[in-house]
């Protein structure tokens, strides 16, 4: 099992998460986090004065996949996410070691 972690431009979540169901990937957790890489922010204007915005607002999307899922899964992320501009995102693939169900107590792969 897989463990992807997507960090996403926002307003790309409604694509990503169909292009995800289409894959057959059920459930996600999405969050708002604010962060940068090599956009390093940019500059704004405000009443007059001029600040810099370090922060960039973007979504992180956590989904827990079976290994035949995660190509699927990773190839959908990105060519719903891509906009070709800097800033789209990153997608991070860790080892899953167990998963479980608290409901049923079902693990593993009949956890996801």
């Amino acid at each position: 099992m897989k463990w992807i972690n997507a960090i996403i431009k926002p307003f790309t979540l409604d694509d990503v998460r169909e292009a995800l169901a289409e894959a057959g990937v059920q459930g996600m957790t999405v969050t708002e986090v604010k962060g940068f890489g090599r956009q390093h922010g940019h500059t704004e204007l405000y009443r007059g004065a001029e600040y810099v915005v370090d922060f960039l607002p973007k979504l992180k999307i956590e989904i827990a996949v079976t290994d035949e899922q995660l190509e699927r899964a990773v190839e959908a992320i990105m060519n719903a996410a891509k906009t070709g501009k800097i800033g789209d995102g990153k997608i991070f693939v860790i080892d899953l070691e167990q998963a479980i169900r608290i409901r049923t107590q079902e693990v593993d792969a009949d956890a996801l």
